[in-house]
């Protein structure tokens, strides 16, 4: 017996793992009866999804994430297999979450005929989303005077990576795919502590600066322009429920943020209300009330409001 194997041993000295594995296998089983009506389907593969949106940002950013050393001339050939393979690999999951939703009746064809269509017209907004990108990594170059060139703002810059998988995430989640589009979002979140909902609507020129604990909720809406800090919360002021006391969905809930918006450090702005075109927003405001174009909030010009409002916020 080796050194590592005899304390593991030790340790698991009087643990039951047989009768372990039969509870877990029961509870596992309660769960999925509550759940489906026969056997449980396969889950898409996270690791997969994770895997096939890097190949799509290596396809629409090949110089960048594409092989080291990769010359202009093979860079076609590149996006060409890179897409082929990505595609491929995305049908075969966007199948597993239909499948998961009970589509057609877990018809394998008729799952397989429709996953293919969202995949042709995901395929179809590839040029939109490389093209909206570069408003986006454009955006950050020219409002960061630490960033020395635009290479280093998409090689670097945690906003840009959140606001690439972001653009991905969004395009499946309007084709009716939202489970992949989440678990893009939350790799994303993961990895720079930016979390955006692949609902979010968001408009071209977009920076997110710094960007660790920013929060964009499912029905935000925000312009062209607009640029955030970090620790900015667009989020939902409520949550509302239906008569039986359960949450509503699929509701307006989160802020509307217009054109050419800057919301500094620390923000949070909350409900379905608006933050008029060409508004600052200062830091560590808490702000519950639409503002109007050109506004300019500051942490004393909302306790006055608030004050003048008679009430809290």
């Amino acid at each position: 017996m080796n050194l590592v194997q005899r304390p593991i041993e030790e340790a698991l000295d009087g643990v039951e793992i047989p009768a372990l594995v039969v509870a877990l296998r029961d509870l596992r089983a309660a769960s999925q009866k509550r759940r489906y009506r026969g056997a449980p389907p396969d889950l898409p593969s996270r690791e997969a999804v994770i895997g096939l949106v890097d190949g799509l940002a290596a396809a629409l950013y090949p110089r960048h994430f594409g092989p080291c050393g990769l010359r202009a001339r093979d860079a076609d050939g590149f996006v060409e297999r890179k897409l082929a393979e990505t595609l491929s690999a995305l049908r075969a999951q966007i199948a597993l979450e239909l499948r998961l939703a009970g589509e057609k009746d877990g018809h394998d064809h008729a799952i397989a005929r429709h996953a293919g269509e969202i995949v042709t017209a995901f395929a179809a907004t590839l040029p939109k989303v490389r093209a909206v990108l570069d408003t986006d990594i454009l955006a950050a170059f020219e409002g960061d005077p630490s960033a020395k060139s635009v290479d280093e703002v998409v090689f670097c810059f945690p906003g840009v990576f959140a606001v690439i998988r972001h653009r991905l995430a969004h395009e499946l989640y309007g084709l009716g795919v939202p489970m992949l589009a989440r678990i893009i979002a939350e790799s994303a979140h993961s990895r720079t502590g930016i979390d955006i909902h692949p609902g979010a609507r968001i408009g071209e020129g977009f920076f997110i600066d710094h960007g660790t604990g920013v929060v964009i909720g499912e029905t935000t809406i925000i312009g062209r322009h607009v640029r955030l800090y970090q620790a900015v919360t667009l989020g939902a002021k409520r949550f509302e429920k239906d008569g039986d006391g359960a949450l509503l969905k699929n509701y307006p809930r989160h802020p509307i943020v217009e054109d050419n918006v800057v919301i500094y450090a620390g923000a949070t702005v909350l409900g379905r209300i608006t933050i008029g075109r060409g508004s600052s927003i200062g830091g560590n405001v808490w702000l519950t009330h639409s503002v109007p174009p050109g506004s300019n909030i500051t942490q004393a010009t909302a306790r006055e409001e608030t004050f003048h409002d008679g009430g809290g916020i």
